[in-house]
């Protein structure tokens, strides 16, 4: 394969695993959208290069610490179409475009959702400025949040942007603060969360949140806590307000951008997010502490309470420090509005 656009040039961990395709499966940033079947036609086509030797077999035995250069090609034939969608546009220039994502759109066409998404959405609002990187369906986007989380995304419109934020990213430089409404109170007192295995508690009584995340082995649509494979994943956590039943407000905070991260953490902790039916777990708010409407209201919130609340980094053009902040939307608002009268006399 041979372009003009400049290769994808990856370190691989010390904790990679030996063989090449995997190895790059763990290696490669999430923001280029590489999936390992994809990784694996770029290995068979000779893409992927190692001290300048090509290396054409996926299961090639690599060790950490070398680099390995991949020649993405470029971008694909556009074929998502620009759709006349509404966005809520929080900033824009010429590089690139930050917006609210409001509940219930996904970020780029996949499988099931071919139209209605943020890039449909982008691509009528952008016209051509988008950058390629990401290829026909993911076109400027450097990460994403889920379809029913709502909150801010900065999506790139230059080559220039995209692989500047992209770095950032990579580099867990970019400030990223989510609000979450789980059920229990998280608490440094828990013996159960003492004995918990990569769970701790930092000064201020953070909660910090440390595994690796990888596909679950038998619902390939769930990510699961694991240790010996998957990527590093690092959460933290403030509560922000807590009231009977009990739930809690929390001010969590990434230190990497895993898919389905913060739900899947958690979850684990045993602290599931109000309204997740995929990682909520068992856990219900009690009626005879909440009282029987504000219990029903937390029960039947209808999707994960979570919402991208702040948004920051540095401008990829300019060198400006940017950040953005989005208010709870209107049904978080309203939940926590009700929840909090749980305590008035």
């Amino acid at each position: 394969m041979d372009t003009d656009r400049d290769p994808l040039v990856v370190i691989l961990g010390e904790d990679a695993p030996p063989r090449l395709d995997k190895a790059l499966a763990q290696a490669v940033p999430e923001e280029w959208s590489l999936s390992r079947s994809r990784l694996a036609k770029l290995i068979a086509e000779g893409a992927v290069t190692r001290n300048g030797e090509v290396i054409t077999e996926p299961k090639a035995r690599v060790a950490g610490g070398e680099v390995i250069e991949i020649d993405v090609g470029e971008p694909e034939t556009l074929d998502t179409l620009p759709e006349a969608i509404p966005l809520s546009v929080v900033y824009e220039d010429d590089e690139l475009i930050v917006i609210d994502k409001p509940a219930g759109m996904v970020v780029h066409p996949a499988p099931g959702t071919p139209s209605g998404t943020l890039v449909n959405a982008l691509l009528h609002h952008c016209g051509d400025s988008l950058s390629g990187i990401g290829g026909a369906r993911r076109p400027g986007i450097v990460h994403r949040i889920d379809k029913e989380t709502t909150g801010l995304l900065v999506v790139a419109k230059t080559d220039r942007a995209h692989h500047g934020l992209a770095a950032q990213f990579e580099a867990h430089t970019v400030e990223r603060h989510y609000i979450a409404f789980c059920h229990g109170i998280p608490d440094r007192a828990d013996p159960r969360l003492r004995g918990l295995k990569g769970v701790s508690f930092e000064a201020g009584g953070i909660l910090r949140i440390a595994t690796h995340l990888a596909r679950h082995r038998t619902d390939r649509q769930r990510q699961a806590v694991v240790w010996e494979e998957g990527r590093h994943a690092v959460t933290r956590a403030r509560v922000v307000e807590g009231w009977p039943g009990p739930v809690a407000m929390l001010d969590c905070w990434l230190e990497t951008g895993r898919t389905h991260q913060i739900r899947v953490h958690l979850s684990y902790c045993g602290h599931g997010l109000l309204g997740d039916q995929t990682y909520g777990g068992r856990r219900r708010v009690a009626a005879s502490q909440l009282g029987a409407e504000r219990a029903e209201a937390a029960e039947a919130f209808p999707r994960q309470a979570l919402h991208a609340a702040t948004l920051g980094f540095v401008h990829p053009a300019t060198g400006e420090e940017m950040r953005f902040e989005s208010p709870l939307p209107a049904d978080m608002a309203e939940l926590a509005a009700l929840l909090s009268t749980a305590a008035e006399p």
